[in-house]
């Protein structure tokens, strides 16, 4: 049921604007785009539309694309914070992003992988550094640690 706001009062008639569901307030874009996502991964479907588009969510996208979780996507432009169209290739069990962004040091990578992913080896963490969007793997080849924003696998 969509949520009923009180509009204004004109006399004695009172007014009341019903939020459609795209239009519905979002508080973090980054995990509405992840559930959209493992949703869509997990009914079958063979593409998926997310938005709105940001910066943050490209960069992650890439970073799945490249590990070859996700097939092709593209940005669309439609003037209301666009959006992307995101091929999906069924590789994906799980995916979300991790709250509390947590602060993670190189010689920690052990304990957030146990917690976040199934097995050694297996999924990637993404995160943000000093140098960019990246995965683990390429944060532990550089030695260098950040922010914790979403797992794959």
């Amino acid at each position: 049921m969509s949520p009923v706001l009180p509009g204004y009062r004109a006399g004695n008639r009172i007014q009341e604007v019903q939020l459609r569901r795209d239009e519905d307030m979002q508080f973090d874009p980054l995990n509405d785009a992840f559930v959209s996502i493992f949703n869509a991964e997990q009914s079958g479907h063979y593409e998926v539309t997310v938005k709105p588009a940001s910066n943050l969510l490209g960069s992650l996208l890439g970073i799945m694309k490249e590990r070859g979780y996700i097939g092709e996507y593209e940005k669309i432009e439609n003037g209301r914070g666009g959006g992307y169209r995101i091929e999906l290739v069924g590789a994906i069990n799980k995916c979300g992003v991790i709250k509390p962004r947590h602060a993670v040091k190189f010689a920690e990578f052990d304990k957030w992988e146990s917690r976040y992913l199934p097995a050694q080896d297996f999924g990637l963490l993404l995160m943000t550094t000093n140098q960019g969007v990246m995965h683990h793997y390429d944060a532990k080849e550089g030695s260098i640690g950040g922010r914790l924003l979403a797992y794959v696998f």
